[in-house]
């Protein structure tokens, strides 16, 4: 009867799967209702023989009929699945059989067999309607065939049995029921979670390995980028002669050959631990706007009113988005002064960039392959949860305005 239950709660749910545990209270719920109609099967043929004897066909038919009733239980599922109503008619037809053919068990078998047939009723509708119509048809069967097997003798006796015994029956199979969902259910709620977990080990793999580039841009490939634009100027100073200021040069790219192998590790060291180096963002701008300003030699005018300490994430990504723009300055802009605007403003951090240089046509970049700084600059600020607009007139110059709230990571 309880198989049948699972059974129907699959129905109900497409997504419900059974585990091991699911198949083996299967199989007990199996076993525990075939020794009970073994148990039936037993009192029925011994009371018959005792009170008035039992021949052999008697016996014989009686025994096909409960091997008959216990196979079509056992492939209740198939069976009822297509053909519900079918099911229920067979089984009736079964037990009210098995009944009249044994005259002085006829009670036992029906009150014995008869409540379990109603309780296999809720596992395959699961509707109260049907449930009820079921019982209710059962229920006046078995009142008649009292009636016409008794002559109305034992009537007073047996229909409130049998109504006691289907209630408890009904009863236990309901609460059965919804302890297999409520199991069931949260079964489902494991495997979700997870499914659950897994993605967010995807995604988080995912991330790292888009701050793994978003660092090597920032250190290697803006390093790199420094100090070919060093030597391209070492170069032309050398075919003009000017050795002192190549020479000079050469010490600047020195310095920052240095400062790169130190941010490369200072990125690597961030990889492992999570954790940026303890200094005032306003001095880790400054110390930024530096290095641009001696490798290029272009003015930057800078106005920072910050408080020392800001989240984590917005001095690691503000700092390399304040990082790459000026890397772009350089390599593209042609420009003679930039500006830098640094506030806090209200629980935000206001990041303005401007320069004079030739300007650009902002629709026709964002199409193009290979600018990854600019990508890397919108990633950041998606991070940060800010917003960004990037304007630009040609030959006047690109203003990059960022928006960004200060509560978002842990204090550096």
């Amino acid at each position: 009867m309880i198989d049948v239950f699972n059974e129907q709660i699959q129905n109900l749910d497409p997504e419900i799967s059974e585990s091991e545990g699911e198949f083996e209270k299967k199989d007990i719920s199996k076993v525990l209702t075939i020794i009970w109609i073994f148990i039936i099967y037993s009192e029925s043929v011994i009371l018959q023989h005792l009170s008035s004897g039992l021949n052999l066909p008697q016996s014989v038919l009686f025994t096909v009929i409960i091997i008959l009733h216990i196979l079509l239980y056992l492939h209740a599922q198939r069976v009822a699945k297509y053909f519900s109503w079918a099911y229920f008619v067979v089984q009736g037809g079964l037990i009210f059989s098995s009944a009249f053919l044994l005259p002085e068990s006829f009670s036992i078998v029906l009150v014995g067999l008869m409540p379990v047939l109603v309780g296999q009723s809720i596992g395959i509708y699961y509707k109260p309607l049907k449930v009820i119509l079921v019982f209710l048809i059962s229920y006046v069967l078995f009142c008649v065939a009292v009636v016409w097997h008794n002559d109305g003798k034992q009537f007073v006796l047996f229909i409130p049995l049998f109504f006691l015994i289907a209630v408890v029956i009904v009863a236990y199979a309901v609460l059965f029921l919804k302890q297999v969902k409520a199991r069931i259910r949260t079964q489902n709620v494991l495997k979700e979670l997870e499914i659950a977990h897994q993605k967010v080990e995807e995604l988080t793999i995912a991330n790292e390995r888009q701050r793994m580039a978003r660092d090597l841009h920032d250190t290697l490939a803006q390093g790199l980028a420094g100090l070919i634009m060093q030597l391209e100027a070492i170069d032309a100073h050398l075919t003009k002669g000017s050795t002192q200021r190549a020479q000079e040069i050469v010490q600047q790219s020195m310095s920052q050959v240095r400062r790169t192998l130190s941010d490369s590790r200072r990125a690597i060291d961030n990889l492992r631990s999570k954790t940026i180096s303890e200094v005032d963002f306003a001095e880790a701008v400054e110390e930024e706007i530096q290095r641009f300003t001696m490798a290029t030699s272009i003015r930057v005018i800078r106005n920072i009113k910050i408080k020392a300490s800001v989240p984590r994430l917005v001095f690691e990504h503000g700092l390399f988005i304040i990082s790459e723009c000026l890397t772009n300055v350089a390599k593209h802009s042609h420009a003679n002064t930039v500006w830098i605007n640094i506030l806090d403003n209200e629980g935000k951090i206001e990041i303005e960039i401007r320069d004079d240089g030739k300007g650009f046509d902002t629709d026709i970049i964002a199409k193009q392959t290979g600018h990854y700084g600019i990508i890397g600059i919108h990633e950041r600020v998606r991070i940060l949860g800010g917003k960004i607009n990037i304007s630009s007139i040609f030959q006047e110059g690109t203003a990059i305005k960022i928006e960004a709230p200060l509560t978002k990571g842990d204090l550096s």
